[in-house]
């Protein structure tokens, strides 16, 4: 455990990183990049180029130093990370060069401020996050390699069918090379995609939400065009090879006899539709609430499939909203423009229902404002954020 001083002087360190913002995390990247060019290989430089992930890195350091005597808070911050960082393949060696990174960075951003002592605190502190977070992501993958069909690591994927679910989105159906076994997830999880892209200096990885229920055969990802990545897998055939870490993710459907309430835009639906498959798949009765926000009915991915699985589901009602062009009959449900909760209101379970949020960040913040309104218990709203994580 940590001692008091290190406690006291890493919290007044708050008012330094608060005053240099993103500025500090900012360096901290172009410094390790600098010094360990094999790095660029795990990050994803999209987010990078965006400056996503440096605000991310703040927050994370900020509520670090804010809840570093209180660790309980950040309990969920930190299992969030470790699934990340296990889908990457995050070794124990990463470690001590980001901690060299970071408290050289404190350093040289702040010359006067950052005595040795402070440095001492730092450091105790980040080698204790360190080490908590070495072994719960040991666990993880030690819990993927016994998992049957499991994995440590990556593993050869053979994509065996590609099929276009909309305007913009294509799903890839995997199978092992090996034709081995297929470990089993839960659904809301994602799958990390090594991708070698011809004339890319370095190679890219992303996660994709596993978009049907897992049933030992296949994964599907449903990819949506839109990047340098995407328009590579978009590009790929049927009888192409992947390199796939084992399926991670910690916002995943709740086991209860609660109801859900699954909200989505754009190709959040992807693991809408694995929890949704997932329900079908164990029969369940209980009352299912699907929505979801598009920008277009030719945009609208899954659409028969969704009926499909509405056949098995009697308790599944549905929702969707079209920024542009809804049409169909009032037995369809279907509204156009901003998805909006209040008209709903005495129809969804507000009371004691599991609200699951995937889409765009400006989205799920909206929704779970509308949530919050009509009486939804924050601690009943889930929500999973593509790419570094955000606060809603």
């Amino acid at each position: 455990m940590l001692c008091q001083r290190t406690i006291t002087l890493v919290k007044q360190s708050i008012p330094l990183l608060a005053d240099a913002g993103v500025e500090v995390t900012e360096h901290f990247y172009q410094r390790m990049f600098a010094h360990n060019p094999e790095l660029l290989d795990v990050f994803n430089l999209s987010n990078q180029r965006s400056g996503r992930q440096q605000f991310a890195l703040f927050n994370a350091l900020a509520a670090y130093a804010t809840y570093i005597d209180q660790p309980e808070v950040l309990s969920d911050a930190i299992k969030r990370i470790n699934h990340k960082h296990a889908s990457l393949s995050i070794q124990p060696h990463h470690y001590p060069i980001v901690g060299e990174h970071l408290l050289a960075t404190l350093r040289e951003k702040f010359p006067q401020q950052f005595n040795a002592e402070i440095e001492q605190a730092w450091a105790e502190a980040y080698a204790f996050l360190a080490d908590l977070f070495i072994t719960q992501e040991e666990g993880i993958y030690r819990q993927a390699e016994q998992h049957h069909g499991g994995w440590r690591g990556t593993r050869r994927f053979t994509i065996t069918q590609i099929v276009q679910e909309s305007d913009l989105v294509k799903s890839f159906y995997l199978k092992p090379s090996d034709g081995q076994a297929v470990m089993p997830y839960q659904a809301g999880q994602y799958l990390a995609v090594q991708c070698d892209i011809p004339d890319q200096s370095h190679r890219q990885i992303r996660q994709y939400s596993l978009s049907h229920a897992s049933n030992g055969q296949f994964y599907r990802i449903s990819v949506k065009l839109d990047n340098l990545v995407s328009g590579y897998l978009h590009g790929l055939h049927e009888g192409d090879e992947l390199d796939i870490s084992p399926p991670a993710g910690d916002f995943v459907l709740r086991q209860t006899d609660t109801p859900k309430v699954l909200i989505s835009a754009g190709v959040g639906i992807t693991p809408m539709m694995a929890m949704l498959h997932t329900q079908a798949q164990q029969q369940s009765d209980q009352a299912v609430f699907f929505l979801h926000a598009c920008r277009t009915p030719t945009q609208l991915s899954f659409n028969s499939e969704l009926t499909k699985v509405a056949d098995a589901l009697p308790a599944l009602t549905t929702y969707t909203w079209f920024e542009e062009g809804a049409t169909g009959t009032s037995s369809q449900q279907i509204g156009a423009g901003r998805m909006i909760l209040a008209p709903l209101s005495g129809t969804l379970p507000v009371n004691d229902g599991e609200f699951y949020l995937c889409g765009p960040t400006p989205f799920m913040a909206d929704l779970k404002q509308q949530l919050l309104a009509l009486g939804v218990d924050d601690a009943r709203i889930l929500y999973e954020v593509f790419g570094p994580h955000e606060s809603l």
